[in-house]
């Protein structure tokens, strides 16, 4: 009876001490955010962007850690292995989803070990030309890869990037064969761009954006199904290959098991961060699109992609650099 009794007071303890825990106000001290990427990039600038802002809103900082490597997995494996109480973050790139598909050893799950919390912003990628290049148009290099099958390339950041799948899905819906020249980063293909090394390349919009103000490329087309706010003079390759659609987006990750009120409260707080004018104004800058979803959105979107990718990476035989 007597250990009953001790058991159950032990339990209520611990009920309580649970409780009160969560009761606490949060963030009680620094959070942590992971960027699986150097310093600089679209990933990069929007992570720092939003942490500030938040950062006001709590009265709590957010320590910004850059921790590249392994396309996102070595920074990805770090959130999946921390505790689920918030405060061990990561922005992701879309290459979150198709990672299964390119390194057939994950150390972790890229559904179960993960709590979405908010699909933050997207960006079209770009179909780049020298400013001087003979090519005018998307349906220009599509004739010429017809006429002479092979003979063209196209840089891009890296293998199973999203720059390599607008490629690979522009082969696939075009029916036209060229060659892909992978590069470890965006600007590194760039740079072999303006040297005459590739005669056209694919960016993302933020590293895009500078080129083009300097006159130094020419944006041939972009990505997404519509038209980019940010080049309304610029075509979509949706109006030359019919069905053509993709982007490249950034979204915010917890480890998997953090309890709901904590993912709506974070999803809660970093989509006001996303519309406020200091966030706005500098995503459009880059070139990119606020969204701020709810978790269970960002949560289809990654398998959405998941399922829309797996297909284009098997059949071209992509696999991780």
């Amino acid at each position: 009876m007597a250990s009953w009794f001790w058991r159950a007071a032990i339990a209520a303890v611990m009920s309580l001490a649970v409780g009160s825990a969560f009761a606490q106000p949060f963030p009680a001290k620094p959070v942590h955010i992971l960027v699986p990427y150097p310093p600089g990039g679209g990933v990069d600038v929007l992570t720092r962007t939003l942490a500030d802002v938040v950062s006001k809103q709590w009265g709590q900082s957010i320590v910004v850690e850059n921790r590249p490597g392994a396309g996102g997995v070595i920074a990805s494996q770090a959130i999946a292995t921390s505790a689920p109480d918030g405060y061990e973050l990561i922005v992701v790139a879309s290459g979150h989803a198709t990672n299964p598909f390119l390194y057939p050893k994950l150390p972790y799950d890229t559904f179960k070990d993960f709590s979405p919390i908010s699909l933050l912003a997207s960006s079209p990628n770009v179909l780049l030309v020298r400013a001087d290049s003979p090519f005018k148009s998307a349906a220009e290099i599509i004739a010429a890869a017809k006429a002479k099958p092979g003979s063209l390339s196209y840089g891009h950041a890296g293998n199973g990037t999203s720059t390599h799948l607008a490629g690979e899905l522009l082969k696939n819906l075009a029916k036209i064969d060229l060659n892909a020249i992978p590069y470890k980063g965006g600007m590194p293909a760039i740079n072999d761009l303006l040297g005459g090394q590739i005669p056209m390349s694919f960016n993302n919009g933020p590293e895009s954006v500078g080129q083009l103000q300097a006159g130094t490329v020419r944006a041939l087309a972009v990505t997404t199904a519509a038209r980019a706010p940010f080049l309304p003079d610029v075509p979509s390759l949706s109006e030359a290959v019919p069905g053509y659609d993709t982007e490249v987006w950034w979204g915010l990750l917890g480890p998997g098991g953090m309890v709901p009120d904590l993912v709506t409260k974070l999803s809660h707080d970093f989509v006001a961060a996303l519309n406020t004018e200091v966030v706005k104004e500098r995503l459009t800058k880059l070139g990119a699109v606020p969204i701020g979803s709810a978790p269970e959105k960002f949560d289809a979107k990654i398998h959405a992609d998941y399922e829309k990718w797996g297909p284009i990476i098997k059949a071209a035989g992509m696999t991780a650099e």
